[in-house]
């Protein structure tokens, strides 16, 4: 059988979600990898940073010593069973360190001495963030992006879902939006969050020409910051459609989205403590928009949301309606107005969610 040789293409690895082996520190890899990646790491953090010393103050040859010594045959055993783990789990996969350099040309030396061939991606990390950093920036301008649109709680993620070609910003930075849209879990970094979103819209941009819809966002959802390119072509560049959704219904969205689809997941997180932690970072989040709120309107809401938060604990959700109601009215939509006032020429539809559906469906520019 042929031995598959090291890679630098990119696009297909990305394109067709080929596992990765991740053999950097720990550290880097929390600061950033890929979405088909899994962290088996050659050196740990503290190895990482020894080796490196010496190697700035001594060189290459000695740097591979240290590491010599530190990869004792205990360690280099749980290595390589390790890797050939992943190697026999992921036969199409490819291993990568930061430059596709000498961490890569180890791990793939010590697999081959065990009877195992694996290849590894030239220029590594480094080079494949330096891919999906300029193929984002392509896709920003190259693709007929639209923007849906609409007030705080229309459901504007849910109609997404219900669409055939979309991007979910929300979902790629596991956040729902707004003060009060915090999951559980929590936020992947930054760069996770950039790499993800180049490789989903670089899948959308090979596989048609047709146009792909986005939920319009801040430049912010939670701690994740929309790209600069990004950010510009939203506020100035993309048209919009705007979903129509009543009252009534964005606060039943509201209760839904923010209280009750969330809680179970306090309560598998927190077991017993999960209602007093859930219901002190629903208040902390009140506390976060008081000064726009003015203090009287703060008061009145964080009583009221501290009654809801009581007779939740019996899975009451009811008291929830009528201060939601009034962060809707009062407090999102006045921002939201203003805010659309500055692109009313980029519009292209209003509607419910059925008519804006049909119209995203046929819709060609």
């Amino acid at each position: 059988m042929n031995e598959r040789a090291n890679s630098t293409d990119f696009l297909k690895i990305f394109l067709q979600n080929i596992p990765m082996m991740d053999v950097r520190a720990p550290v880097e890899f929390n600061k950033g990898a890929f979405p088909n990646s899994q962290n088996i790491p050659l050196l740990n953090d503290e190895q990482r940073t020894i080796i490196g010393t010496r190697y700035k103050e001594q060189g290459q040859d000695q740097a591979i010593a240290l590491g010599n010594e530190l990869a004792t045959a205990e360690i280099r055993q749980q290595h390589i069973q390790d890797w050939q783990a992943f190697t026999e789990q992921h036969p199409n996969g490819y291993l990568y360190c930061f430059r596709g350099g000498l961490r890569s040309r180890v791990s793939q030396q010590w697999l081959k001495d065990s009877g195992t061939h694996y290849p590894f991606i030239e220029g590594g990390y480094k080079a494949m963030r330096t891919f999906l950093i300029d193929e984002l920036k392509a896709s920003i301008q190259s693709i007929p992006l639209v923007l849906i649109s609409g007030k705080t709680a229309s459901g504007k993620t849910h109609f997404l879902h219900t669409l055939s070609r979309y991007v979910d910003l929300e979902g790629l930075a596991n956040h729902r939006g707004s003060s009060f849209g915090a999951m559980v879990s929590p936020q992947p970094s930054q760069i996770d969050f950039e790499n993800a979103l180049s490789i989903d819209l670089l899948k959308q941009r090979h596989q048609h020409s047709l146009p792909v819809f986005m939920e319009d966002e801040g430049r912010l959802i939670g701690q994740i910051a929309i790209t600069p390119e990004l950010r510009n072509a939203m506020t100035q560049q993309y048209p919009i459609a705007i979903l129509n959704t009543p009252m009534e219904e964005r606060v039943a969205i509201g209760v839904k989205d923010y209280i009750t689809d969330l809680m179970p997941h306090y309560q598998e997180q927190y077991t017993e403590q999960a209602h007093a932690i859930f219901s002190e970072k629903i208040l902390f989040n009140l506390g976060r928009i008081q000064k726009r709120l003015g203090g009287e309107l703060h008061k009145t809401l964080h009583t009221q949301l501290s009654d809801a938060l009581t007779t939740f604990k019996n899975g009451d959700d009811s008291g929830f309606y009528a201060p939601i109601e009034t962060l809707l009215r009062q407090y999102y939509d006045p921002m939201y107005d203003y805010q659309l006032k500055k692109r009313e020429g980029r519009i292209l539809m209003r509607g419910t969610k059925k008519e804006l559906q049909e119209w995203a469906e046929q819709y060609r520019p």
